[in-house]
């Protein structure tokens, strides 16, 4: 990463500048001697390092940020999720009484109806012996009718 500063091995340190006027690149030569006394080629590589590492730490620290912010987010999506289980479990414990509730109403329905057929069928038996009993009452009748008419002939 930080190759492109070192120095050739034998070579002269060159310098890239830019002129303001100009637009152009100029190309300066620094004599070996006086870049060694003073030490500024050194310490220009070592600026140029620093200022890559800043950049670097600088993007770590975005990227721990951004993975601080999705830690978060997957969090709160995670106790959303819960929540929504929670609930979700509730509404079939819910649906389940009401789904139980139903069918305690189908076998009242149905038992019930059972007896309202019980009911139908006594019904109709009893009309059937009332018929009887009015077939039998009416007939009786008749011969009541019979006798009581035969004796008003013997008499008269």
């Amino acid at each position: 990463m930080f190759d492109k500063f070192k120095e050739e091995k034998g070579g002269e340190m060159m310098e890239e500048r830019i002129d303001e006027n100009t637009n152009e690149s100029v190309t300066v030569e620094a004599s070996p001697s006086t870049e060694s006394t003073i030490g500024i080629g050194e310490l220009m590589g070592k600026r140029a390092k620093l200022e890559e590492a800043i950049d670097y730490v600088g993007l770590m620290i975005k990227n721990l940020k951004d993975r601080t912010m999705l830690e978060k987010d997957i969090e709160e999506e995670s106790v959303d999720i819960k929540n929504l289980k929670e609930k979700l479990q509730k509404v079939s414990e819910y649906i389940d009484e009401e789904n139980r509730g139903i069918q305690e109403l189908a076998d009242k329905r149905s038992k019930v109806e059972n007896e309202a057929d019980e009911v139908g069928i006594i019904i109709n038996n009893l009309r059937d012996k009332l018929a009887n009993i009015d077939t039998i009452v009416g007939e009786e009748g008749n011969r009541v009718k019979q006798i009581k008419e035969s004796r008003n002939n013997l008499e008269s």
